[in-house]
């Protein structure tokens, strides 16, 4: 640089020299403020570094959350074994239905709802019972029953508002009972006739209704829980004051989505309650077989929400966790899980035989604290209810289901055509060539087609 300015200036000789004489007393101030600086550097390297404040404190500050450390080391959990302690399970009823004189009820049943929530649990039963031996008939392909569990399906229909949306797996049928659903469209669905929304296109039992807010029943396990999960954060978006509704078995908690949808309601703060059917078994699979932990409920307070687990044999408490679950979830803009301790008394379905994997002592043990029966025992309690009306209940709804199954019998199937409709507004050409060619099939060999559905 000196050379430049030597090059270029117009000073005379003597200025230049002081120029000099500057520039280099300069170059060596620098020389000496980097050695200094590189020997502090070399000093503070090898001396042990000074404490922070984050160092010196007793807790760690974490985009997560404040951590406290501790000297001793220490590990959480662990096998679980017969004396370990479990989250307890709420109720209300003992196993007879008596009410438990220091029961917390926050949200009792009153005679009108008591009775309205029973009185949708014994048609259930009734209908559940006739729809199975119907199917067994060879009436229609399939059925799926909720006996054992009509408490936790019907008791949590009753503590939510007909707003909620609701994310069934495909044993909760008792809720669309609950909220209106007809033995008419119930039996419409089960032979997938004409006059069903579906036009035949889903198997038996998988139920909807935009109407009542109740979403298409989807086969594959806990796939409806991250769509639960992003309708609640919508219904968050717009300021609505509903939940969402997810329902599942245990059996669905090992699948990918099920964690997913929990982590995303959490970290978004969404309003939708988890509602976990824990009935022992996941088809053939028992529980001790699903998970080594503490049930369900553990992995929602895992997962930063409010958990409770109830007794899914106990209507009356099942429906005041989900009234008090439906609160917290608005109040707090927050998810909750709620783990129902229930028992499936019946077949996984019409295409399963579980006496291949319970022994009958298991099972007539189970059936026998029959959750309809330990209900209506709490409302004859309360002079609510008495054995005439039972009578009359049960009667008129076989007559009603058996009514309905003719008449959905009666009905035609839906055209061939109606597997290519109802998708697009203009159906595209592709789809109408495919329309055409398998219309001349079913034409050509008329004996693929089932002989009630009409070829056009």
């Amino acid at each position: 640089m000196l050379s430049r300015i030597v090059c270029n200036s117009s000073l005379g000789p003597s200025s230049l020299a002081q120029l000099a004489c500057s520039s280099l007393h300069l170059l060596r101030h620098v020389q000496r403020q980097l050695s200094t600086a590189s020997t502090a550097s070399a000093a503070a390297a090898a001396a042990p570094a000074e404490s922070t404040s984050q160092d010196a404190a007793d807790t760690l500050e974490f985009p997560g959350g404040r951590v406290p450390f501790t000297h001793n080391m220490e590990f959480l959990g662990g096998p679980l074994t017969p004396s370990s302690p479990r989250i307890p399970c709420y109720r209300t009823l003992d196993g007879t239905g008596k009410h438990i004189p220091d029961a917390v009820v926050p949200h009792d049943l009153q005679q009108q709802d008591a009775v309205a929530l029973y009185t949708a649990m014994a048609k259930l039963q009734v209908m559940d019972t006739i729809c199975y031996d119907a199917q067994r008939q060879g009436r229609f392909s399939f059925f799926m029953t909720c006996a054992g569990e009509e408490a936790t399906v019907v008791g949590s229909a009753a503590g939510l508002d007909p707003r909620d949306m609701v994310f069934s797996q495909y044993r909760e049928h008792g809720v669309l009972l609950w909220r209106g659903f007809s033995f008419d469209d119930f039996a419409n669905q089960l032979y997938g006739n004409s006059l069903e929304p579906g036009q035949g296109r889903q198997m038996p039992i998988h139920y909807g209704s935009k109407e009542l807010n109740y979403q298409t029943v989807s086969s594959p396990l806990a796939t409806q829980l991250p769509h639960a999960a992003g309708a609640a954060y919508a219904m968050k978006l717009d300021g609505a004051d509903t939940v969402a509704a997810a329902y599942f078995g245990e059996g669905a908690s090992s699948e990918g989505d099920f964690h997913a949808a929990l982590n995303f309601a959490a970290t978004l703060g969404a309003p939708c309650l988890f509602i976990c059917r824990n009935n022992g078994y996941a088809i053939s699979t028992p529980a001790n077989e699903q998970y080594a932990g503490d049930g369900i409920a553990c992995r929602g307070t895992a997962y930063g929400m409010p958990a409770i687990r109830v007794d899914g044999g106990d209507a009356r408490a099942v429906y005041c966790a989900t009234r008090a679950a439906r609160e917290i979830a608005l109040r707090d803009g927050c998810p909750v899980l709620i783990e129902a301790m229930s028992y499936r008394s019946g077949h996984h379905s019409t295409s399963d035989d579980s006496s291949r994997y319970r022994t009958r002592e298991e099972m007539v043990a189970w059936r026998a604290r029959d959750p309809v029966v330990r209900f209506r025992h709490w409302l004859v309690a309360n002079a609510w209810w008495d054995e005439e009306r039972e009578k009359q209940l049960r009667h008129a709804t076989r007559q009603q289901v058996i009514e309905a199954l003719e008449k959905a019998s009666k009905v035609a199937k839906p055209p061939v055509s109606a597997l290519f409709s109802d998708v697009y507004a203009d159906m595209p050409w592709h789809l109408q060539e495919q329309l055409q060619e398998t219309l001349q099939v079913a034409r050509r060999h008329p004996h693929l087609c089932p002989p009630d559905m009409p070829v056009q």
